[in-house]
């Protein structure tokens, strides 16, 4: 105990906090595969959802990655997957790069499509605990895909203890609606506007 009177009111009303936590924290029980959707203009959406997938290979949790609209570019994520994490995360780059890179929408969608079929495959595996569809939103954005299928196949297909995590800009309303989590990025303040490029560490 201690005479100090600020820190026994400190004492006391973290104790309070504390058993109102736990109250709470008691009724919430429930497990299930969770649909996750991380949007917004802000950095950061890919880097959360890969946050999660090296959660579930520290838990021996098999997963996989499917990679919509971006390239064969090197990242950290990726070599670092395939290097020493092949065993537990299946990891597939379909995109060819951004549309203003590629210049050719039929192609675009052509790789798109196979992508979320890909997806669709790695989902339905009820080994997988997670896939991370990254910058699907963007997919679907550019009508790429079909977000009403999208909705339907996680709503009708996936299994009930298979986490799916979506990322990218813009994502649709119906996704939103569909998701359980949904985290939308705020952008504050970027070095782009600043003129500093992307770097190794902090954008791939």
């Amino acid at each position: 105990m201690t005479d100090d009177p600020d820190l026994a009111r400190h004492a006391t009303k973290m104790a309070k906090k504390k058993a109102a936590r736990a109250k709470i924290m008691a009724t919430k029980t429930g497990e299930k595969g969770l649909v996750i959707v991380h949007t917004g203009k802000g950095k950061g959406k890919s880097s959360a959802a890969f946050g999660m997938i090296f959660r579930c290979i520290a838990h021996d949790m098999p997963c996989a990655v499917v990679q919509f609209i971006k390239g064969g570019m090197s990242t950290g994520e990726r070599d670092l997957i395939l290097s020493r994490f092949s065993d537990a995360c299946q990891f597939h780059t379909m995109g060819e790069g951004f549309t203003w890179e590629t210049q050719d929408k039929s192609r675009d969608i052509e790789m798109a499509q196979a992508a979320w079929a890909k997806a669709k495959e790695l989902i339905r595996d009820e080994t997988n605990r997670m896939v991370l569809l990254d910058e699907i939103n963007i997919a679907l954005r550019y009508d790429y895909l079909d977000v009403d299928e999208v909705v339907a196949f996680l709503r009708d297909e996936k299994p009930a203890m298979t986490h799916v995590v979506l990322t990218g800009r813009n994502a649709k309303e119906p996704l939103i609606e569909a998701a359980d989590l949904v985290t939308e990025m705020e952008l504050v303040k970027h070095p782009f506007r600043s003129g500093i490029k992307a770097q190794v560490g902090v954008e791939f």
